[in-house]
């Protein structure tokens, strides 16, 4: 029989990640959690963020009015819902929603939420650990909702000095924005360069809002007003 692993505490979730790892379960009934490594591992270059023009137009629009940090359960239980055609199962499980929920509390897991008046519609969430952000997953009950997020959350990363944004696997769809893959050995160095530097406060401060044109702006969008200084 094998030895049981060692409980999964916050500090050494963080510590996974540093070194590339990071947790899964196999569907939200099943309590083991097993570790991560792929050999190719997607990320986004923040400076190669590519936006749709469609989504842009979204974008400005400020359709969506965009929360930072406001309601972790509701984004994680939206991640973790399951029944439509594209999603059938989930890999969050009771005990990754309670490990994540710890980081919330202690300032290493955020939130960039999107809302249609009082309604939360889409959003997403990840891990923050130096100059590091790990995106774990997005959700989205209307339309382009989750992509405007994942723009703000972009828009977010730059202003705060980020230097990797993680995606752990490269879909389709996080192509469309510029997603690429990195053999194991080049993403480390990037991750342990990001890991060992600081980012800015302003990336989560949630009285720095950001509108659609602003957040276009910082991604360096060249059609977009410039993001000025905020009071």
């Amino acid at each position: 029989m094998s030895p049981p692993l060692p409980l999964i505490t916050p500090e050494l979730l963080l510590r996974a990640y540093e070194i590339g790892l990071f947790p899964m379960a196999e569907d939200a009934d099943d309590p083991t959690i097993y570790w991560v490594e792929p050999e190719r591992r997607g990320i986004i270059p923040l400076d190669g963020f590519h936006v749709p023009a469609r989504l842009a137009r979204t974008v400005r629009s400020d359709r969506f009015r965009i929360e930072i940090d406001r309601d972790f359960d509701a984004v994680i239980a939206g991640c973790a819902s399951i029944g439509d055609a594209k999603r059938q199962r989930t890999w969050i499980n009771a005990r990754i929603r309670a490990l994540y929920g710890e980081l919330f509390a202690i300032g290493h897991c955020h939130t960039v939420e999107a809302y249609h008046g009082e309604e939360l519609v889409g959003g997403l969430y990840g891990v923050s650990l130096g100059a590091a952000f790990f995106g774990e997953s997005m959700f989205s009950r209307q339309r382009d909702a989750s992509k405007v997020a994942l723009v703000h959350l972009v828009a977010r990363l730059k202003r705060g000095s980020y230097l990797l944004l993680d995606t752990q696997f490269v879909t389709p769809h996080l192509a469309s924005f510029g997603a690429r893959e990195l053999p194991r050995p080049a993403y480390l160095r990037h991750l342990q360069r990001a890991t060992q530097e600081s980012p800015s406060a302003d990336a989560w401060r949630p009285d720095r809002a950001l509108n659609g044109a602003e957040a276009l702006a910082a991604i360096g969008d060249g059609d977009a007003p410039r993001l000025g200084p905020k009071g």
